[in-house]
């Protein structure tokens, strides 16, 4: 992962494996670098908080800013632990999916999380790109899988030509779960604490072989060396913090060629 700004306290981290591709803008913000007071400090990208309004937005302009992505640009959708995909033709904001894909140059796909995992797609040869937010019900409900099958239908994407990127969630040894959700999960995704008495789900890792199962090549896929609960001081976490806390954004848009 590459670091903007400060190392210490980058704003933003762009995922390494999008690194050869000049015409892509892709990104993955961290809490550093808003105004947003405790419990939201700093960077809070999301407007479904209780966070004041005008920090929100601020913060959403500084981010954007960086990264040369002008926000009236940028399509998003309010999400709702789903496995919908759209396929947009344009910025704004849209309801009920979570997942966005596209073709349109110049359009960035984003989507909001703080344990959550985010993916990002891109397909280099039909030039095409996807914003994923999978949970545990989107991630068993294959969110990841769709989308690439969307890609597939509508681009013509051949998923060996895809890169892709597991962002930063709740990591294996703190997603502690009941058997009602653990029993979703196959058994190479979970493990069992004895002494906790508790299953314990992979995320990263179901989302991974999902796309290795959808036709992707491991070789294309990057996963997040970070974890929202184990690097909080850089992350939001929705179960950590009791569900007072920000949102983080992960982003994609293509440029013209270079």
């Amino acid at each position: 992962m590459t670091a903007s700004a400060s190392p210490a306290r980058p704003l933003f981290r762009i995922p390494d494996i999008f690194s050869g591709s000049p015409d892509l803008i892709a990104a993955e913000s961290t809490r550093h670098g808003g105004v947003s007071p405790f419990p939201f400090d700093s960077l809070n990208l999301s407007v479904h908080t209780a966070d004041a309004p005008e920090n929100t937005s601020e913060n959403r302009r500084r981010f954007w800013q960086a990264l040369g992505i002008e926000e009236h640009k940028v399509a998003t959708s309010y999400q709702v632990h789903g496995n919908e995909v759209l396929n947009i033709t344009k910025s704004g904001y849209y309801e009920g999916y979570d997942a966005l894909v596209t073709r349109h140059v110049g359009v960035a796909v984003a989507v909001t999380t703080a344990d959550c995992t985010p993916i990002l797609l891109y397909d280099p040869a039909q030039r095409a790109i996807a914003a994923i937010h999978a949970g545990w019900r989107g991630t068993v409900g294959g969110i990841v899988r769709k989308t690439v099958v969307k890609m597939q239908n509508e681009f013509g994407s051949a998923p060996a030509d895809i890169l892709a990127y597991v962002g930063t969630c709740i990591d294996e040894c703190s997603f502690e779960v009941g058997n009602e959700v653990a029993g979703h999960f196959l058994k190479q995704h979970k493990y069992f604490n004895l002494k906790a008495g508790k299953y314990y789900v992979d995320l990263k890792k179901a989302n991974r072989d999902q796309l290795i199962g959808a036709g992707l090549t491991d070789s294309n896929i990057q996963l997040s060396p970070y974890s929202t609960v184990l690097n909080n001081e850089d992350y939001f976490s929705h179960r950590l913090e009791n569900g007072k806390t920000g949102r983080m954004l992960a982003c994609i848009s293509m440029t013209e060629n270079e």
